[in-house]
């Protein structure tokens, strides 16, 4: 596989790194602000695989839909338009968050958005965490969490250090509280996802499709 990789950043790194620790038959392009991102350079590449911000893919997502070249993204900080995949040429999958186990996470949040069900008198909030380099608060893991529960709450954020993603749910009643954490602790999960995406991404139709759902597909096949 030729693998365009915007962005050789935090992630991008790691994504790199296991690429040479595991061996794996991937040639890597790197597109940083050294190097154009332009139709002719991605040319002849299999996958594109995006860590870029979120302003900068914006700035970009054109070029690259009309590359016809399959998509891997993880930049957040936007909203996806639904009239976006009307005019794909390639299939295109998007994440907040790379994680493979986001989708244990997942399957339990939606226990939790039941809650009505047995509750009349409830809360919810989210709680995250990141590296204070991280630009968009609060998080699209944790943002993408709240729609899980099917809930309109508030999403409280902190940028401290080097933390890699930080995550806590918290269900309370006036007699009881249930809390749901999920704390990545090497960035190296968000690459074995992302990576894993890059293969999946080729046995897609054209379409846009989110990480989870996909994952989530093969988790119950």
């Amino acid at each position: 596989m030729k693998l365009a990789l915007l962005g050789k950043g935090k992630t991008g790194s790691k994504v790199i790194e296991l690429i040479e620790q595991k061996s794996l038959p991937i040639e890597v392009s790197i597109f940083d602000s050294k190097t154009p991102i332009t139709i002719d350079s991605l040319k002849g590449h299999d996958v594109i695989l995006s860590f870029l911000p979120g302003d900068a893919f914006l700035e970009y997502r054109e070029t690259l839909k009309s590359s016809g070249i399959p998509v891997v993204t993880g930049s957040t900080g936007f909203s996806w338009e639904e009239d976006f995949k009307n005019d794909l040429k390639a299939p295109w999958v998007y994440a907040t968050n790379f994680s493979l186990g986001m989708n244990l996470v997942q399957q339990m949040i939606k226990t939790m958005s039941n809650a009505h069900k047995l509750f009349s008198d409830y809360s919810f909030n989210i709680h995250e965490v990141h590296h204070t380099k991280k630009l968009d608060a609060p998080s699209g893991t944790a943002i993408t969490w709240r729609d899980w529960t099917g809930e309109d709450f508030e999403i409280t954020s902190d940028r401290i250090g080097d933390v890699v993603g930080d995550h806590t749910l918290t269900f309370e009643t006036q007699t009881e509280k249930i809390t749901l954490r999920h704390e990545a602790l090497d960035r190296k999960i968000f690459a074995e996802g992302a990576l894993w995406a890059t293969k999946k991404v080729l046995e897609l139709e054209v379409g846009l499709y989110d990480f989870q759902e996909i994952t989530l597909k093969e988790l119950l096949s």
